[in-house]
């Protein structure tokens, strides 16, 4: 066996001009990973070079994915390229697998400069599907806009890549593997680490298990259903839920990772996760469960697949904080939001006297006011909810803290939802999906409505569609000042307020990996009618959304991809 020192080599290459990382990193196809001479490399490398040299030299990275096609073949190509630009130790998941959740715990245990995370989030997975490659900086949390535009600079002017192609890292085997590599005075280390327990640890500190334990698997126990997606929850979920909290084994579904998520779309609502709410309609469950490809969203059903919409999760997890214990030693700093997120919790904010932050889409955001110690509670439409656990959005913390407020207050989530409504009045809620829309047809109609909500005429205007009449109050596009370091963030949606405070919002989506995925968001707020169908409760607002977007005459759609 040689047992030389392994090369270090200089590669030279060429720059892409379209490695931007968006809101969830740099997602593509896979073929374009595949296909493009030094197309991960050139990223990878990028990551690596937007670190100062002095920082880089003898740091910790953490590596890790959701289990998608072409996962470890990154991996090993991200090891390699780490160890030859100074990085000192790799910790990498099981198997290379470790949910987003996960590294973000992961990252702050072991005080690492940052952790790379392989997931095209709720994408479609397999050879067809799409690959991403997110850069969580040192608080756990995705890199903030100057980090990620350093990285995009510095893609578009590279010449040269550093790598140690000869280095064969084991991601079956636990423990730790160190390589000598030349003109390197100290081995470099790759730890192979259990993807589950760091992660376990720290949600038992947050939680009461005991309490937990004694609602799934107890005398008078409620039986569950989670929905895995094939993702990298399924690991998680057996472990934490089924062994440790006694939840029978068949509650837990489409639990082992899969390269192509099993030909389906990880995505945690009620389009994609509609095998679950089949199940749930069937009554035999009182608690449902979602989760998309790299655990970081959720979705929750009740009995007879009563749907929880996100905006009023977060609300009802903000509502009863203190069901959970780890809010009852720290206390409550604050809630947020983002922006497009229907104003729910804002009434459960203004009733307890806790401050309440609207920021854009994108948990940087809110991973700034964590780090100020601003904030506790947070979450988006999409499917997202956290706290300052970690720094990202976290699906099973966000059931666990479901789970503790049916342990603490012994009622159904219906009841729980309607109880809810009844005390701060119902936003109903829902967004229009429109994907893999022609990218210059969506810019144009985004620059055009732009131009037209602007206009002074605009506002005051009146719409009426039936009995009901909506005024303009307000429009503009949706800029943000954070109160921590001043930053400004612009072009974060355009919005129309009506006097009612009933809201529309359109945005181009930073999540897809082929053409554009327009959003409409739709807000509107009712005291007295609570129980009312969202759909039909919310059809007037969409038609004025549509009427003066022109969305479906301007993108050639008929109607939305997605309804949630």
């Amino acid at each position: 066996m040689d047992n030389s020192p392994l090369q270090v080599l200089t590669v030279p290459t060429a720059p892409y001009p379209d490695q931007r990382p968006g809101t969830s990193g740099l997602k593509k196809k896979v073929y374009v990973f595949q296909s493009r001479k030094n197309y991960l490399h050139n990223f990878i490398q990028s990551i690596f070079s937007s670190i100062d040299l002095r920082d880089r030299q003898g740091s910790t990275v953490v590596v890790g994915g959701d289990g998608r096609f072409f996962n470890r073949t990154a991996i090993e190509v991200i090891v390699q390229m780490a160890a030859a630009n100074g990085v000192g130790r790799m910790i990498i998941g099981h198997h290379g697998i470790m949910s987003t959740p996960a590294i973000s715990c992961v990252i702050r245990k072991y005080k690492a400069i940052g952790g790379i995370i392989l997931t095209a989030s709720h994408n479609p997975g397999g050879p067809d599907g799409d690959f991403g490659i997110k850069f969580n900086t040192a608080n756990g949390g995705p890199a903030k806009e100057a980090v990620t535009n350093k990285i995009f600079q510095l893609s578009r002017t590279i010449e040269e890549f550093a790598i140690c192609p000869g280095m064969q890292v084991d991601l079956t085997t636990l423990g730790k593997q160190t390589f000598d590599l030349e003109n390197k005075f100290k081995p470099f280390t790759v730890e192979i680490v259990d993807s589950v327990e760091s992660y376990a640890n720290l949600l038992r500190n947050i939680f009461d298990f005991a309490a937990l334990k004694e609602i799934l698997s107890g005398e008078n126990h409620i039986k569950i259903r989670l929905d895995a997606m094939h993702g990298v929850v399924g690991p998680y979920v057996r472990r934490i839920l089924c062994e440790e909290l006694g939840c029978p084994t068949n509650s837990a579904v489409n639990c082992v990772p899969l390269e192509d998520f099993g030909g389906q779309h990880p995505d945690p609502n009620l389009t994609y996760a509609s095998d679950l709410v089949d199940s749930m309609k069937e009554g035999q469950y009182d608690f449902g469960a979602a989760f998309d490809g790299d655990g970081d969203r959720n979705m929750i059903l009740g009995k007879h697949g009563f749907f929880v919409a996100p905006p009023d999760s977060l609300a009802v997890i903000a509502d009863n904080i203190f069901c959970i214990p780890y809010f009852q030693h720290t206390g409550v700093r604050g809630f947020a939001r983002s922006m497009p997120t229907s104003a729910a919790l804002d009434r459960v904010a203004k009733a307890t006297k806790i401050e309440l932050y609207e920021t854009p889409t994108g948990w940087k955001f809110f991973g700034n006011l964590m780090d100020a110690g601003r904030l506790s509670l947070c979450g988006e439409e999409s499917f997202g909810t956290g706290g300052d656990h970690i720094r990202e959005k976290d699906g099973l913390w966000a059931v666990l803290a479901w789970l503790s407020i049916l342990a603490t207050r012994r009622q159904s989530v219906e009841d729980i939802l309607k109880d809810h409504w009844l005390k701060y009045g119902r936003n109903y809620f829902t967004r229009y999906d429109y994907e893999n829309v022609d990218i210059d047809a969506a810019c144009e109609m985004m620059e055009d409505l732009e131009i037209l909500i602007a206009g002074k005429s605009f506002v005051k205007q009146r719409f009426a569609v039936g009995d009901k009449v909506y005024q303009v109050e307000k429009a503009d596009n949706f800029e943000y000042t954070d109160p921590v370091d001043s930053t400004i963030s612009r072009n974060q949606g355009l919005r129309i307020i009506f006097s009612d405070g009933s809201r529309i919002i359109y945005r181009l989506s930073g999540t897809g990996s082929d053409g554009a995925t327009v959003r409409i968001y739709i807000d509107s707020y009712e005291k007295e009618q609570i129980f009312e169908d969202t759909q039909v409760m919310l059809a007037p607002l969409a038609t004025i959304a549509l009427k003066i977007s022109q969305l479906h005459h301007r993108t050639g759609r008929s109607g939305p991809s997605v309804i949630t």
